[in-house]
């Protein structure tokens, strides 16, 4: 079993355009001749956790972040134009010419691993293999779960979440949210914000955790994630039906590290298993109790164990 590697700061950070709206933050840390690694964080429109750059031996691995468009420090925050998968996929490749690598592995949790499969299915000859977490498909099934079903398990978090609506705005929870989100006043569009993410966050962990609805309390950070989340899932997250299985082919010859907390409520068990069961190459690691949250019991060993691992076969 192995912990976390020791907290460290990035040797190299920067900003580079994408394009005429969007400037994406970038970070590099570990060893800049180590095997390249990309970090992909949540969301749509999470940010990135300095955490994560301690799931790698600084010493094996050249570490880099960055913030999605409309996330984090990138410019300008919770933008949503010319803001879809398509154009994040995009901006990945980018970054990977911007620091001259030829392949790269992909790291990836939550609605990062949705992104790390979309662009490895499009760029397979640029991937050296990908380290998933809490697997989103980003199907209809894997919406509706988050918008509708976890009422079966949290039906306290989710009354709350849809009650904060008008009742006759309750037959289309997404599109409710996003309006009183885009809403320009900060009475209307911050406590839409701070509802949304306290829903997710009432779910995140196995156990209640006071410190995981922290996050919400942040206006800023609150009413970014929010819409950008609420208008992702209002487009399918910009995929056609089923796309990423149907599309396995392309990446089954890659190696897979499938990481899956077996009372995640946010992304369900079941979508890490199909992926699996569909990617011959794949070795899924189902954690008896963990949910969610990559700080429930097993996530980050296992994390770490993969890094390990993949460094050892590399």
């Amino acid at each position: 079993m192995l912990s976390l590697y020791p907290p460290m700061e990035p040797h190299r950070t920067g900003w580079l355009p994408v394009d005429d709206d969007h400037t994406i933050y970038w970070e590099e840390s570990g060893n800049p001749k180590g095997i390249p690694v990309l970090g992909l964080h949540g969301g749509p429109g999470g940010g990135s956790n300095p955490k994560t750059r301690r799931y790698f031996d600084p010493n094996l691995y050249r570490i880099i972040l960055f913030d999605q468009r409309g996330s984090g420090k990138s410019l300008p925050f919770g933008d949503i134009t010319h803001n879809t998968t398509e154009h994040l996929v995009h901006d990945i490749d980018r970054l990977r010419h911007h620091f001259k690598i030829k392949k790269w592995l992909l790291f990836g949790s939550s609605w990062g691993s949705t992104l790390a499969l979309v662009y490895g299915q499009r760029y397979p000859e640029s991937c050296l293999g990908f380290i998933l977490r809490g697997i989103f498909l980003a199907r209809d099934l894997d919406i509706n779960w988050f918008t509708y079903k976890t009422r079966h398990f949290y039906p306290e978090a989710w009354n709350s979440f849809v009650n904060f609506l008008q009742p006759s705005e309750r037959h289309n929870v997404l599109a409710a949210y996003f309006n009183y989100l885009m809403d320009p006043d900060p009475s209307v569009h911050r406590p839409a914000a701070r509802s949304f993410r306290r829903y997710e966050a009432e779910l995140l962990t196995l156990l209640p955790k006071e410190e995981s609805l922290e996050f919400v309390e942040e206006d800023k950070v609150s009413l970014g994630a929010a819409k950008l989340g609420v208008y992702y899932f209002l487009n399918k997250c910009f995929l056609q039906p089923d796309q990423i299985l149907k599309n396995m082919k392309a990446i089954s010859a890659l190696p897979a590290y499938i990481i899956q907390g077996r009372y995640d409520m946010l992304c369900p068990p079941l979508a890490a298993y199909e992926l699996s069961e569909s990617w011959p190459n794949s070795k899924l690691s189902i954690l008896p109790c963990a949910g969610h949250s990559s700080k429930d019991p097993g996530i980050q060993d296992a994390l770490v164990d993969a890094t390990h691992n993949f460094a050892l076969r590399s």
